[in-house]
């Protein structure tokens, strides 16, 4: 593994355990500032139109956190070892973090581009778990397929029962629970990330006092 190849995963890692922290900071402190926020009635890009600071904080940390996975998507193709399912997910996942990152840049008064990037983030994450299962199986890493394929499972199980029940008017708690799960993968994996990093780098001084 090249020196920039083991800097590129570190930097990634990190990106990944920070972009869901960054983002739902600000969507926290956005919701703080929306006293007419309704978890049951609104949806979370609600809060991208509202009066400001609630829009800025809610736009500008899904524009940051957005930029941030980016970054954390390129690392996994390093972290997949050129697999084909790890290249497939990954792809899929980068798509999906460019959406969410839309998704701040076209707030919900940007119409049609706001509901194509939010479609487009909600399907393409469970999509690309299931590919990213595929590949931690094919590398014997059963505890992150089995954590994966839950993962994949769950966000797909809160969209088709908000479809096929209606349990909420709005759409905030799917959305929240969605993402809430992107997130813990992201965090885990970018954690993995940094471990991987740190066990090449001991595998390089081995090879070198040889």
């Amino acid at each position: 593994m090249k020196t920039e190849e083991k800097s590129r995963l570190t930097i990634s890692g990190f990106c990944g355990i920070f972009a869901p922290i960054i983002s739902f900071g600000c969507i926290l402190l956005s919701i703080g500032y929306a006293p007419n926020f309704s978890w049951t009635d609104n949806a979370l890009s609600d809060l991208g139109v509202m009066a400001n600071p609630t829009s800025t904080l809610f736009n500008l940390g899904l524009i940051f956190g957005g930029i941030l996975a980016i970054v954390f998507a390129s690392g996994l193709f390093i972290f997949f070892k050129g697999r084909l399912a790890g290249r497939v997910g990954t792809f899929l996942f980068l798509l999906d973090t460019l959406a969410l990152t839309a998704i701040g840049i076209f707030p919900e008064s940007s119409k049609p581009m706001h509901l194509y990037a939010s479609v487009a983030f909600f399907a393409l994450f469970p999509l690309a778990m299931f590919f990213m299962t595929a590949a931690f199986v094919l590398e014997s890493k059963n505890r992150m397929a089995w954590f994966t394929f839950l993962v994949s499972v769950f966000s797909a199980v809160v969209w088709i029962s908000e479809f096929w029940v209606h349990y909420v008017p709005g759409v905030a708690i799917p959305e929240a629970l969605s993402a809430i799960a992107a997130s813990i993968w992201a965090i885990v994996v970018g954690s993995r990330m940094l471990d991987a990093r740190k066990g090449l780098k001991e595998m390089s001084k081995d090879m070198a006092s040889l």
